[in-house]
């Protein structure tokens, strides 16, 4: 374990540079992950980062003990800060001082949809990607594709609110989302607000893709047009309608429910 006292340390800067540029991550193709629970989970199921950086403080946390030691075990990278300097780091309030930097996963291409997916239309706000990402991951969905407006998928918000979905998820930024719907080989649903079609009567057994939209205009009206059908999911009350994250977790679900139902 290496230990940095000094602000003017070259690699602290890069550090402090990266933590505070989403734009700077994306560049560099790298990514942060903050906190025990994504630490952990990238270690799980996908292997060593390229650094591990703790503070002085948590060294007396025993997960975070656990966790060092394991990147040390592999003969990786670990740097300690003195707790003032890695408070600079952290966009975490109250967080235990952890950090792993990785390299951001970056596929070739987009595959064409052949089996379930999700995909983002300009959904902007980091906590409903990262909460779509996470109810993807748990409803056994594999594969997100992000139109080009769509928050930055791999910044540390939406990686907090995911809590760990990107681990599990083939995540395809920029996509050209109405040429993945034209060439589709599985049924394309938009959720839409004004739809006719109930969420409820609508057959989800077999493989859907799912088109989820902006969090003010909804789904664009090019890929309202293309989708194979439009759905809403139905709600009382005198709400006008469901955040986009609570949208999408009620359609997977659903679509989960009739998977697992035994046939009639």
């Amino acid at each position: 374990m290496k230990t940095i006292t000094s602000r003017d340390n070259a690699f602290y800067k890069e550090l402090k540079h990266l933590a505070g540029s989403t734009q700077a991550l994306r560049k560099a193709g790298k990514s942060l992950l903050d906190g025990v629970h994504l630490c952990q989970t990238y270690l799980d199921l996908i292997g060593q980062p390229l650094h591990c950086v703790v503070s002085d403080g948590a060294l007396g946390n025993p997960e975070v003990v656990a966790i060092v030691g394991r990147v040390e075990a592999a003969q990786n990278h670990v740097t300690a800060l003195p707790d003032a300097l890695f408070g600079a780091l952290s966009q975490v309030e109250h967080g235990v001082h952890l950090l792993f930097l990785v390299e951001t996963p970056r596929p070739a291409s987009a595959p064409a949809l052949t089996t379930s997916a999700v995909l983002l239309d300009g959904v902007q706000d980091p906590g409903n990607a990262g909460s779509i990402l996470r109810s993807a991951g748990a409803a056994g969905i594999r594969q997100v594709y992000c139109s080009p407006g769509t928050a930055s998928i791999w910044s540390p918000k939406v990686l907090r609110a995911a809590m760990g979905a990107h681990f599990v998820l083939e995540i395809f930024e920029h996509a050209d989302l109405p040429a993945l719907v034209r060439a589709a080989a599985v049924p394309v649903l938009a959720t839409s607000g004004y739809a006719a079609d109930r969420l409820y009567d609508v057959d989800l057994a077999g493989p859907v893709a799912w088109i989820l939209g902006h969090e003010g205009q909804g789904v664009s009206d090019e890929l309202l047009a293309l989708a194979t059908r439009r759905v809403a999911v139905p709600h009382a009350g005198q709400v006008e309608s469901l955040n986009v994250a609570a949208c999408a977790a009620v359609c997977f679900f659903e679509q989960l429910r009739q998977q697992q139902s035994p046939p009639r």
